[in-house]
């Protein structure tokens, strides 16, 4: 029974991946990444010139990849610290309610980012407002692995704002 069970997952989770890459022929149809808002670079471009402010607030949605930190959150920063975390979907408030600490300020997305640069990551990638903070980071550490993707998207971000 217990393999049947397996069997059948496989099979769901195998035919949802050919839908979502699209096995099976040309519909016609394709799937693209919405352009940027502004405008895109690699690692370095801004990163090492915007200086995070002393208080600030965002709205980080966090997807891809096997990870516990995965949802839409509110996010308030303090002298370089979380202070609040709002989960704003059921993902985003599962995870501030298991490990509230994963929820990162932009400065520790940056981090990421670089870490996963210096690592030799397949892919690390950002796009950054004209002001210099990130708007979007996309990490995939290695080409071919399942499920070790991230992607980060701040939006409403607002300098000054704290608690």
């Amino acid at each position: 029974m217990a393999s049947v069970r397996l069997l059948s997952s496989v099979v769901l989770v195998g035919g949802l991946v050919c839908a979502a890459v699209g096995c099976g022929g040309d519909s016609g149809a394709s799937v693209s990444a919405p352009a940027p808002s502004s405008p895109s670079s690699s690692f370095s471009s801004f990163a090492d010139s915007w200086d995070e402010p002393a208080a600030y607030a965002y709205t980080l949605t966090s997807s891809e990849g096997e990870r516990s930190l995965i949802g839409t959150f509110r996010v308030t920063v303090r002298d370089g610290k979380v202070t609040k975390a709002v989960g704003l979907d059921e993902s985003g408030r599962g995870a501030v309610r298991r490990a509230p600490e994963e929820v990162p300020t932009i400065g520790g997305l940056l981090d990421r980012l670089a870490r996963a640069h210096t690592d030799g990551a397949d892919t690390a990638e950002a796009a950054y407002a004209p002001d210099g903070h990130p708007e979007r980071i996309t990490l995939d550490p290695l080409k071919n692995a399942v499920d070790d993707e991230e992607s980060y998207v701040i939006s409403d971000y607002e300098p000054g704002v704290g608690p």
